[in-house]
Formats: structure tokens, sequence, C-alpha cells
């Protein structure tokens, strides 16, 4: 059938999360001793004696099943549950499950609305997935096209494809697990299709005017591109569900659940973007550690640390590690937020270092399973882990030390930091690693005139520059800031008196009193992590805005403004605020609906489609980042660079490439592509002459790098001109310049 308009069709989907058991003590049974504050006390408050037993179960009668017996043994440890305990709990499951659909729903209808999805052909999807995205995407393609699922695995641990002439595993390199995880269940999902007769797409032609020949396009799970976006909008819809949860377990109030999700949706734009970029590592990797703080938050507030939650945490960790190679920088953040919460003295000895070990083991599984990617190693992650541990086995000589309160935080917290960054030093060196050595340059090129070409290449791009200027005020239009700063505020006057009472010795009245928040501690400390990362480097205002809005959830709770429900009925409160915070809302999630698009690259199209026809399966490309990654998905052709940019070698080699937009001479900078064997170079007029802000067009970026050559013209506005006689124009249009190297004879 032939359709003329491209008319949108959706479908609906739901999941619902399960709730983690929460630990009880048992009815009269008292608090077991802790550690006193400061983190290193060793004197307890009250009287010595040994704890009563705890109840134990009756032994069940014979011929009982093994789950009734486990059954009853916990009930005998949780205690009775409170009336309304079991409706409370599933209201609370559907109101999550709801929240969860609801954002599902709403990603997916964004994504369609910008792009036209389901109406696009196979190819314009591809191109839709531009740059890191469609190399992510093109290693899930490899292996759904494969004649076996194995033998696509083998294909992308053995790829010689993506950095030419060079064999490299992939699935190590670039955090390729989601696409496996997804290729398999693909695969399943069609054969059980196919087995049993149901059709999983359907297909048609659609015309798109203006001369272009009409297209086929296909829709439903059973197209790979589809099935690819929707299971990852599907694990979005889920994360919603876990915020839900989460804000209503921290705040001890459903109120607390709304909140943080209609802050959430309120501020969507400034909180995710995988509605824009669904293929990133973060789409994959977040969801997890939304589970991965709600585990850390029930740990903190727990009286006893069961198995299975350590278990949980270790298994929330691993999950969020594995897709993305930044989650290593998050976590780091987390560690130091704990280790200040234990030095200050809000967690004991024994629950941090069991924190830690879950950490380690942890870390350890994902150097496995990344096979033994050395940047896991001698990240500062790894280096603030063994050196807290060290702290912590060293914690009776520093009790020794005959020193005030306040001077041993700070010998502890100077341990830390300087221990980090040397050991940090030492593994790198020893093992010869300098991969992220580019993130060390990007930071110090925020606080000094530090410049090179790596660190411009990130500078020059605004999501790495400072956060906007204009962001904190959408932050205010919302009511999201002044909600996080009343609540941050609050936290701190309370820290700030216990504190004090501990530097004065008097211990015994703020010891229970310490612990019994020391959770809302840690996500302070974590909210002040966030902020940091947020202003120096926009990108990860998507740590940030989504921490703020499960800050904004303490709002409801009586812990923190027990003294204001006294005299106001929270909902009073919360709908007030809820109320106003809609006024900006609303006009935002409106603006998001408002965006109507549809995807079309023609230029790009004509390329890729003039490589398919008129070059060898052979040829090997270079040429602009974002490029190449749509030359390898749908042309399939040899490059040699591409977008993923965190690998020492890769930045060697983009330099190379990226020397024909210096001002170098022709010859040697052919010269510099023989060696790499390039056959073919995609030429783009844009990225010679675009200039985002002073000092970041190409030709200045090299200007940096080569002074010695600065005020030469530059090469590619020479051979936008004339190519000849070092290379031979052989394709071009309005955007693209094909280069052909000439062989030398």
């Amino acid at each position: 059938m032939v359709v003329q308009p491209r008319s949108r069709q959706r479908e609906a989907a739901a999941a619902a999360p399960r709730a983690s058991p929460q630990p009880r003590r048992a009815a009269g049974e008292p608090e077991p001793e802790r550690e006193l504050p400061g983190g290193g006390g060793g004197r307890r408050a009250g009287r010595k004696g040994q704890r009563p037993e705890p109840a134990r179960p009756e032994p069940a009668p014979p011929g009982r099943s093994l789950l009734a017996r486990v059954s009853a043994g916990l009930r005998a440890r949780l205690g009775p549950r409170p009336p309304g305990a079991r409706e409370r709990s599933w209201s609370t499951l559907l109101l999550a499950a709801f929240a969860g659909i609801l954002h599902w729903s709403h990603i997916t209808s964004l994504f369609e609305n910008d792009r036209h999805f389901s109406h696009l052909s196979t190819l314009e999807r591809e191109m839709a997935f531009r740059t890191e995205m469609g190399l992510y995407y093109s290693y899930f393609k490899t292996i759904v096209e494969a004649p076996s699922f194995y033998n696509g695995v083998w294909m992308i641990m053995n790829d010689k494809l993506t950095e030419y002439p060079l064999v490299i595993n992939t699935l190590k390199r670039f955090n390729l697990y989601p696409e496996v995880v997804l290729a398999s269940w693909y695969r399943i999902y069609t054969w059980i299709m196919d087995t049993i007769g149901v059709q999983t797409k359907i297909c048609w032609t659609v015309t798109r005017g203006e001369g272009l020949s009409p297209i086929e396009s296909c829709e439903g799970l059973g197209d790979p591109a589809c099935f690819y976006v929707a299971m990852i909008f599907l694990l979005n819809g889920l994360m919603m569900a876990l915020f839900f949860i989460y804000g209503t377990y921290l705040s001890g109030s459903r109120l607390g659940g709304l909140v943080t999700v209609l802050c959430f949706f309120f501020n969507h734009g400034e909180c995710t973007r995988v509605m824009w970029t669904p293929p990133l590592r973060e789409s994959f990797s977040y969801p997890f550690l939304v589970l991965q703080m709600w585990l850390v938050t029930h740990i903190l507030r727990a009286t006893n640390v069961y198995r299975g939650s350590l278990i949980a945490l270790c298994i929330s960790n691993i999950f969020f590690m594995l897709p993305w190679q930044f989650a290593q920088f998050v976590l780091l953040t987390q560690i130091a937020s704990l280790f200040a919460v234990y030095v200050v003295g809000y967690i004991d000895l024994c629950k941090l270092k069991k924190i830690i070990y879950i950490h380690m083991i942890s870390l350890a599984f994902c150097f496995i399973l990344m096979f033994g990617n050395s940047m896991l190693l001698t990240s500062y992650y790894a280096s603030s882990l063994v050196i807290i541990w060290g702290i912590l086995a060293m914690r009776p000589h520093f009790l020794k030390a005959n020193v005030s309160e306040l001077s041993l935080w700070v010998i502890q917290g100077c341990s830390w930091l300087f221990g980090t960054v040397l050991l940090k030093y030492l593994t790198s060196k020893i093992l010869g690693i300098a991969d992220d050595a580019h993130i060390s340059n990007l930071l110090t090129s925020k606080f000094f005139s530090y410049k090179d070409f790596d660190t411009l290449m990130y500078t020059c791009a605004a999501e790495f520059d400072f956060m906007e200027k204009e962001t904190p005020l959408r932050y205010t239009r919302t009511l999201l800031l002044p909600v996080v700063l009343v609540v941050f505020a609050a936290i701190v006057k309370r820290t700030i008196n216990d504190i004090l009472c501990v530097l004065c010795k008097q211990r015994t009245h703020v010891r229970k009193h310490q612990f019994d928040y020391g959770e809302l501690v840690y996500h302070a400390l974590q909210l002040l992590a966030y902020t940091v990362l947020g202003i120096l480097i926009m990108r990860l205002k998507l740590f940030l805005t989504p921490h703020m809005c499960i800050m904004a959830s303490l709002i409801c709770s009586k812990q923190l403004f027990g003294w204001l429900f006294c005299k106001v009925h929270p909902s009073t409160v919360v709908f007030a605020i809820l109320a106003i915070m809609s006024v900006q809302g609303s006009s935002n999630l409106q603006h998001q609906w408002s965006i109507i698009g549809e995807f079309s690259n023609l230029p790009q199209e004509e390329l890729i489609e003039w490589i398919k026809f008129n070059t060898k399966p052979d040829a090997v490309f270079a040429g602009a980042m974002p490029t190449m990654a749509s030359v390898k998905l749908s042309a399939l052709r040899p490059i040699v660079n591409h977008p993923h940019y965190e690998d020492a070698g890769l930045r060697a080699r983009t330099k190379i490439v990226y020397s024909m937009y210096s001002r170098k001479p022709a010859e040697e900078v052919k010269q510099a592509l023989f060696k790499l064997r390039v056959n073919y170079y995609i030429l783009e007029e844009s990225w010679c002459i675009r200039r985002t802000k002073p000092g970041c067009s190409m030709p200045e970026i090299w200007d940096v790098e080569d002074p010695s050559n600065a005020g030469r013209t530059p090469l590619c506005s020479l051979l936008i001109k004339d190519s000849r006689p070092h290379f031979t124009t052989v394709f071009q249009n309005r955007i693209y310049k094909v280069l052909e190297v000439i062989k030398e004879r």
C-alpha cells in the first residue's frame, strides 16, 4: 500500500517494579550498640552488658513445607505488620507503575514527534542515530544480522572495521553489554514469534515528495531499530517508577514520591535527554544508578544490614558501571560523600566497611566482564576505595593520636584526598595507562589557562562548557531550586548543631539522633558533589537535576519539618507548592509537546548510497567523527576514527585525521593519511568554517597545537576549491566532498 502523508501511530505498554522488603526489628528488641560520632571513637555511651537474644521462631510442626517454615521465621524476625501496611504497599506500587507508564508514554511520544521515526526507512533511522549513537547501534545491528548470536558476539569482539587496520575487542572498549543483551532478546523474540506464526512488523511504501524516491518503512518490534528504541524507553519508564518509590521511601510519605515525579516532569528537559538521544550510554546506565542510590539509602537507614540488601547493591553497581565508562566518576562522588558522613559520625564503621567491600567486589566483577579494562583499575574510584579501606584499617592508630576531634576529621580527610591522587598517579604510571588523561586536562582547563588539541575538542562543545547562566533561572521558575534550598538548609542546620555538640564533647544525647538521619546528610553531600560536576560540565547536570527532584521530596519529611506539620497539614503545604510549580512546569511540558519535526538528511543519504555502490567493500574512510559513525553503520566500510574519544590511541588517530582542517602542507597531511591506509577522505566545508565561540574553529584549535603554521590558509579551504594534485574529488554535493588519496607511483 502507498501512504501519502506520514501518519503517526503509537502503542502502549506498562511495567511495574517490585519493592525490596524492608528489614525491621522484632517488637521489644533493643537497638544494637553503635559507634560514637566522629567515625573513630571507641567509647560507648550507656551501660555495658550483653544484649538479650532476639526472639526465635517456634519450631514448625512436622509436615509443613519449607516455604511455610521460612515464612514463619520471617514473621518472627520482622514482627507483626501494622494495620493497613499491605494495602499501603500495594497502592504505592500501583502509583509507581502509573508514573512509569506515564513517563514511558511521554518520552515515546516526544521521540516520535521529533523525528517521525515510525515512518522512516531503515537507512533514515540509522542516519538519525548520529555521532556515537550510530556507533553503538552498529554493534547491535552486527549481532542481529549475524548468522547466529555467538557469531555476532565473536564479530564485535574481533572487530576489523572500527579502527582499521587494528582488530579490537569493542565489547571491552565501548561498554557494549546493553547491545549484546538487547540483540539476544531481539533474536529470541523474533524466533518465538516466527515459530508461533505471529507477525512482528508491518511494512508499507511511503512517498516522500520533492522528487525523492519512495521508501519502504516497517513498524513494529520486529524491526531492529524500533525494538532497540522501545526497550530503552521501557527501561526509562521503569526508572520513573523507581523515582516514585525512592521519593516515597526517603521522605516517608507518598506525597514525597508525587513531588519527585512531578518535579522531574516539570523540569524534564533538564533531567534527561533520552527522548532525543536514546542509544547514549546514560540511557542504559542511569536507571540503575537510581536503584543503587535507593539501596544505599535503605542500607544507611536500616538498623541491621542483611545480606540480600548488599547483594542487590552489588548487582546494581555492576549494572550501572558496565554500560557507561563515566560511571566510575559518579561512584567516586558517592564514596567520597559516604566517607565524609562516616568521618563526622553519621554511620558506623561496620556499615561503611560493608559498603566499601561491596563496591570493591562489584568493581572486580566489572573488571573481569570488561576483559581486564585497565581504565577501571587506574581510576580515581578504584584508588579511593583502596585508600578508604586503608584508613578504616588504620583506625586504631588514628585513635592513639592525642588530637582533638576536629583534627582527627581533618587528618582522615586529607589522608583520603592526597592518598587517592597519589595512588591514581602511581597506578597509571606503573601500568602505562593514559586513556583518562584528557579528563584531568579538561578539569585543569576549567581553572587555569591550559589548552591543547584534545581539551579544546571538549570545551568548544557546548555540553562540556560551564553550566549555562539560564539553568539556575529555569530551576527557580519551576520552584525546584527554592524548595531544594529550604530542604538543604534544614539538613545543614541540624548537622551543624550535631557537629558542635560532638566538638563540645556532648556525645551521649546526639548519638542516636545522628544515626537516625545519616542518609539525609549523605544526600546533602551528594547534592553538593553533583552541583560541582554540573557547574563545571553542563552535560553533567543530568545527574544534578534528578537528584534535586529526589531532595525536593524531603519537603514532605516529618523528620525535617515535623514542627511545621504540627500546625499545618502536610498535604496543604505540598499541594500549594505543587500548584505554584505547575505554572511554569506545565508551560515546559507544553513546549516539549509542541516540538514537531521529521527527520531528513538527503545529502548524507546521497553520500551513503554512493559509497555503497561505487567503492569496494574494503575501501578505508576517514573524516569527521560523526560522519564516520554513519559510514560504518550504514555503508559497512572500514574507518580509521570514530566518536568514542576516550581512548588515547583513538585521540592520536583523530588528530591525524583532523589535520585536514589545519594549516599544514597538503603533502604532509597526505603522508599521514597514507600511514593510516586511508583510501577516501570525506571533507565537510562546515567543519572548516564553523565557530561555536571565539577560538573554537578547527583552524584556530590547530593554531594552539601547531603554532608554526599559524597565519597560513587552512588546507581545507584550499581543497574545497581544488583538491589536486594530492587528492582527487570523486563525489561532491552541497555538504560532503569525497577525496580519493592518490597513491604514489
